[in-house]
């Protein structure tokens, strides 16, 4: 896991190019005035996923983790809580290959909280339970950036 904000991304030189690459296509595009939905930018190998949600209490939302993808959360409005935990800490649940899901059930060891411009780079041992609410429900944007770190089929 990595914690940063677009601020301070010379903060981040040992970044893989693939992620760079992430906030790149960020720096050049209005990811804010995107209408929801999955944008290809490479293929199957990284695309972004504009999402708009309201957060919740955490006892309302569930834990996952992926095998085939690593997660760059973008915020890009509002205010949002992700827990935290690896993956070996946690109960694994059956992997779904088709959506590259993993579900986990267990708790959190820590947890960072995204306002506007913040990242979160999660990776394949990194579960993480998003869209929990910090002090009240608030409707948030960001982009989830998916990074492919295995070939599918």
């Amino acid at each position: 896991m990595i914690f940063g904000n677009l601020s301070k991304l010379s903060g981040y030189p040992f970044l893989e190019k693939e992620v760079l690459k992430c906030f790149e296509y960020a720096a050049s595009h209005d990811l804010a005035g995107f209408e929801k939905g999955s944008y290809e930018i490479d293929g199957e190998r990284l695309f972004v996923n504009i999402v708009e949600y309201t957060t919740r209490e955490a006892s309302e939302r569930f834990w996952e983790a992926h095998r085939n993808y690593l997660d760059v959360h973008l915020m890009l409005s509002g205010t949002e809580q992700i827990d935290l935990n690896f993956i070996q800490n946690m109960e694994q649940k059956e992997f779904v290959e088709e959506d590259d899901f993993l579900p986990l059930e267990g708790e959190k060891n820590g947890s960072v909280i995204l306002t506007k411009g913040d990242f979160l780079i999660c990776y394949p041992s990194d579960g993480h339970r998003t869209a929990v609410a910090v002090k009240e429900p608030e409707t948030i944007k960001k982009a989830i950036f998916k990074v492919a770190v295995a070939v599918r089929g």
